[in-house]
């Protein structure tokens, strides 16, 4: 019976994947693998009629927003919004794309990243950094992209943890790799064994006040950004998602305690095409997901296990081809509906296109509770395309709104 049923699963896998291959077909893109995903977007409609966001309707009519970028730390709202980053340091201009994880020169990111004091990072021209080994944030940090193309990719890339007030806006990573085993500097005084990263573009560990802002994320070997192991108070804004398998995963393992006090806000994203699955998987904790675009995705949008609580608010859906894949929920390890029936999981206001449809559970309040700078009005889901067109890197010009 072990033999049978290790084959039936492995059947059952072989056509499903096979199905994703031609759903892939038929919107056009080609499998996960084989796309080329270098053609990385800088939006900037600047339509005197487009439709800012919350967030972008703080800062980007602004033409002089290169002399006061710190004012950038203003505009984060839902969890993430107290997020200062660099806000009241001074500008780090990065001059250097080399990079070394032990010893890292002036003008290189990394060593501005590492330093006590707080500091809003700048680049003084376009950069491709292909970083040694992971990048290890300190605290009171910002990685801002705006006015120039950085990408971060082809070698292992950002970590945030047990630190607070980090914002990373306006860059490009994408095909992360798996980290090394070896020693990187963390601070100016401590150089620590790392066992390797797993892989992900942006990984937030038992961090807290992190925001993550207009970037372009795809083909990493694990997450795209993940949030795990008691992190709390992020806000995941306007960033362009594409070309990926398990995109966000928050909460580290089922059951974790720790995660019980996460809080995530998922807000004006664009989710493209060849996503497969955790847009996002939530584990014990809360996700506010609202006012994201969603394209096709090849097997589930939003997931969790371990009864998490979710408000799936004002979000714009749209359902592949397959039949068997229309649903957005997944609930994983959760032993069916009577095991599940009670976990929270709510749709407001979304817009369902091509048969999508939202497994409701639970009777509980699902409201997030913001409070002060962390409230916004979440809008209309017909609203979404217009106000997530500009996710992703901006192309924005000193003297110039952007």
């Amino acid at each position: 019976m072990a033999k049978s049923g290790a084959f039936f699963l492995a059947v059952s896998w072989t056509i499903l994947i096979y199905g994703f291959f031609f759903e892939g077909l038929v919107y056009g893109f080609q499998p996960l693998q084989a796309q080329k995903i270098h053609s990385i977007p800088q939006n900037n409609t600047n339509s005197k009629t487009q439709t800012l966001n919350a967030i972008d309707s703080c800062w980007r009519s602004n033409p002089k927003w290169d002399s006061n970028r710190q004012a950038l730390a203003n505009c984060a709202k839902g969890f993430g919004s107290d997020a200062l980053g660099g806000k009241n340091g001074r500008i780090y201009v990065a001059t250097d794309p080399s990079d070394d994880p032990i010893n890292p020169k002036p003008g290189t990111l990394r060593f501005g990243a590492i330093q006590y004091e707080p500091l809003w990072i700048i680049f003084q021209r376009d950069m491709v950094l292909k970083l040694e080994n992971e990048l290890i944030m300190n605290s009171y940090k910002t990685i801002d992209g705006r006015g120039v193309k950085v990408e971060i990719a082809n070698g292992p890339c950002i970590t945030i943890q047990n630190v607070s007030h980090v914002i990373i806006h306006g860059i490009s990573i994408h095909s992360c790799t798996v980290g090394k085993r070896g020693l990187v500097r963390s601070t100016p005084d401590h150089v620590g064994l790392r066992l390797g990263s797993d892989g992900d573009a942006i990984t937030v560990f038992t961090s807290s006040h992190v925001w993550i802002d207009h970037n372009y994320l795809a083909n990493c070997a694990d997450g795209l950004v993940d949030v795990v192991s008691g992190s709390t108070s992020v806000t995941i804004s306007n960033n362009y998602y594409t070309q990926h398998e398990e995109v966000m995963l928050f909460g580290h393992r089922d059951g974790n305690i720790e995660d019980q006090i996460m809080k995530v806000t998922v807000v004006f994203n664009h989710f493209g095409y060849g996503l497969v699955q955790r847009i996002p998987r939530v584990r014990v904790g809360y996700a506010h997901v609202a006012n994201n675009f969603y394209e096709p995705w090849l097997f589930y949008a939003i997931g969790g296990s371990s009864n998490p609580t979710i408000l799936s608010e004002g979000n714009y859906f749209i359902a592949p081809n397959r039949t068997d894949t229309k649903q957005v929920t997944r609930r994983d390890n959760a032993g069916g509906p009577n095991n599940w029936k009670n976990w929270n999981w709510r749709s407001l206001d979304d817009v369902f296109v091509n048969g999508a449809y939202f497994v409701q559970s639970g009777n509980g309040s699902c409201y997030p509770n913001y409070n002060g700078s962390q409230v916004f009005t979440v809008a209309s889901g017909d609203l979404v395309p217009s106000l997530t067109s500009d996710a992703g890197p901006l192309k924005c010009y000193p003297g110039v709104a952007c």
